[in-house]
Formats: structure tokens, sequence, C-alpha cells
């Protein structure tokens, strides 16, 4: 059994006989300081049960142009997770694992036998990651990604009471990242609340000099002034105001302070504007 279910729709199965609509659906709540799971996952579930071929999955994978499959029982519950990584080491492609007879020694039965299903199993079953990691809409993005890390996985399934109802992938994490950019670009803040946004952030950080760095907004772009110890200090000053909503340009008019001399060190750009106002 092989079926897609749209849980923004009626919740009703519809099976693959037919081709697989892109249902990605991205909530918009990027005015939100902490991200959820929900504001970025795909909400579409392509699944299919233990008994299945492996060969049917990997059809499946590549007529949907996805590379994971979560594995549900016949009522719904996630047992499982198939990835495009199961098939590397295959029996069909002769790509299976290969040890050297003395390192096959030290290995032990268990794990060879595991190997050997894995690379020779005709069934979804034989082949998955049972139990795998698993986050719900509510989860923060910051939470699953330590979980991603963690675990060394590239993939999440989404739950809600133990069924599946959508995945967490890399390539979504990159959308969430896109459309925050977007969404802080079009910000039509005012300029004086930009220059409270900076300072603040920069208040927020031990390393930042911030009794000796000024800024100045117009129309969103924003000259920072002031002088540092640091040469280090002036790149994550620069990204702090980068990263503010409602920026548009950041110019870099501050001076390093020479430990040894006390001369005032400009940029290169800097130092040829002041030459030539002066």
């Amino acid at each position: 059994m092989i079926c897609l279910k749209d849980f923004r729709a009626l919740p009703s199965l519809i099976c693959l006989k037919t081709s697989i609509a892109d249902v990605a659906y991205l909530s918009k709540k990027m005015g939100n300081i902490v991200m959820k799971v929900a504001d970025v996952m795909t909400y579409r579930v392509i699944s299919v049960t233990p008994e299945v071929s492996a060969a049917d999955a990997a059809r499946l994978m590549l007529e949907a142009e996805i590379s994971g499959l979560p594995v549900v029982d016949y009522s719904g519950n996630l047992v499982g997770i198939v990835t495009e990584g199961d098939f590397l080491r295959r029996a069909e492609t002769g790509t299976t694992k290969r040890r050297a007879r003395w390192l096959e020694f030290i290995t032990s039965p268990g794990k060879l036998a595991e190997e050997y299903s894995r690379s020779h199993g005709r069934k979804v079953s034989e082949i998955m990651t049972a139990d795998p990691q698993t986050v719900t809409e509510e989860t923060s993005l910051e939470q699953a990604v330590d979980l991603m890390e963690r675990h060394r996985i590239k993939r999440l399934p989404v739950t809600r009471q133990g069924k599946p109802i959508g995945m967490l992938s890399r390539a979504n994490l990159m959308r969430g990242l896109v459309d925050r950019a977007r969404s802080s670009k079009s910000s039509a803040a005012a300029d004086w609340a930009i220059r409270d946004q900076i300072l603040a952030e920069l208040r927020r950080h031990s390393w930042s000099p911030i009794y000796s760095i000024d800024v100045k907004v117009r129309s969103g772009s924003v000259d920072m002034y002031g002088t540092i110890l640091d040469e280090r200090e002036r790149k994550a000053i620069i990204v702090a105001a980068e990263n503010t909503p409602g920026v548009k340009h950041v110019r870099d008019h501050i001076a390093l302070i020479e430990p040894t001399s006390g001369m005032l060190i400009y940029q290169p750009d800097e130092e040829a504007r002041r030459a030539n106002k002066s």
C-alpha cells in the first residue's frame, strides 16, 4: 500500500496511481522570534508500509523526487523511515560493504548480519531504520537542527499523535532562511527603530565595544562610526547591523586603534573618502 495524505484537505487517503502534485505548504509566521517546525516543514506525506518491496520504494522516491519515505503500519502510525542512503550499499549494484578479513574478524556477527540484511533485503521492513527520530509542529527549529546534527540525519518526520503529517529536511531549512531574509528586507521599520535594534543587539554581547560605537540611519542605510581595539570586532559589528530588519545597506566608518602607536586606522575606502574630504 502506497498512499499520499494531504492534512490540509479532507482526511482521506489518495492512492498514488496518478502523478504526485506538490502540495507543500509553508506557514508564514516570520514575525516570530522563535521559528517552529510548522513554519518551514512540508505538509505532504508520501508513505509506504513495511511489506512494500524495496524496488517499489526506490521507484516511488524517484518519481516523487524525494529522498525519504516514512514507513507506517495499517493504522497510519510511524514505524520507520527509508531514505536514499539505504540504497547506497546494495547487492544489485555491487556496492555492498567489503572489509579486510582481519577487520571482519573483529566485527561483531550481529553487525555483519545487519549489514547483510540491509544490502540484500527485498522488503522495506528489511532495509528501513526502525523507530526514527521525530519532531512535532511545535518543536523549535533550534531543537530540530540540534537533533539532526546529533544523530547525523538529513530529514525528520513530523508527527501528530504518532502519525506522520509531514517532513522537515535541510532543503526546508534553507527555504526558511531565504523567506526570513526576504521578510527582513521588505520591512519598513523607521530609522530610529533600526538604530535602537542595532544598539540593543550590540549591548547583548560582551565582545561589543558599545560605548565607542555610534549608529546613524537614513532611509534604511546605516553608517557605523566609532573605534575598536580588535579588527575582528569590526566584522561582528557589521554583521549585527546587516541582520537588523529594515536595513538596506551598511557603510563602515569604524577606526581601529593601533595598540602600539595609538594611531587610528580606517578601511581603505574610508581612508580615501577622508583624504578627498580634506
